[in-house]
């Protein structure tokens, strides 16, 4: 068992890394990053992937906007992709509890359950999604790929 969801981890984080990065996240206040520096450079290293720089930055503007729930979505991506995945959990439950409907929140919370191995968890999400969107957006699409890719490779590495 460990080993399947290990190497669901492995599949999935590749799919992660290569299938569902896009130029500009959801944000609820897209806005805020101009009038916080922290906030701005944070943006600039998660874009260069610099995710230890992304952390101290968006540590920092989170200090100063405490009620943000980009910032907390943040956190929790930059973190994740520091393989700190109880502490990503953390900051995006805080973010989708500042905003229920956080699209981005939502979608990442759910990539981060599929590569724990949690798939049930991460439908939860992919069906708070399907309430938000109603038709559809670019956060209900992606963590239906990662669904759907983890399902697959779990089928696959199963005896």
């Amino acid at each position: 068992m460990a080993v399947r969801c290990a190497l669901c981890g492995l599949a999935l984080s590749a799919a992660l890394a290569t299938g569902t990065a896009r130029a500009e996240p959801y944000e609820v206040n897209p806005d805020a990053a101009a009038r916080d520096p922290d906030y701005a450079a944070g943006k600039a290293a998660m874009e260069r992937k610099d995710w230890p720089q992304a952390v101290l930055r968006f540590e920092k503007a989170a200090a100063g906007d405490p009620q943000n729930p980009d910032l907390q979505n943040y956190l929790g991506y930059s973190l994740r992709n520091l393989k700190q995945f109880e502490a990503a959990l953390r900051h995006y439950q805080q973010a989708l509890l500042l905003d229920p409907r956080h699209r981005g929140a939502h979608e990442y919370i759910g990539e981060t359950y599929l590569l724990l191995g949690d798939l049930a968890r991460a439908e939860r999400h992919l069906t708070a999604l399907r309430e938000i969107c109603l038709l559809s957006c670019e956060e209900l699409e992606d963590l239906a790929r990662a669904v759907a890719a983890f399902r697959a490779q779990r089928s696959t590495v199963q005896p």
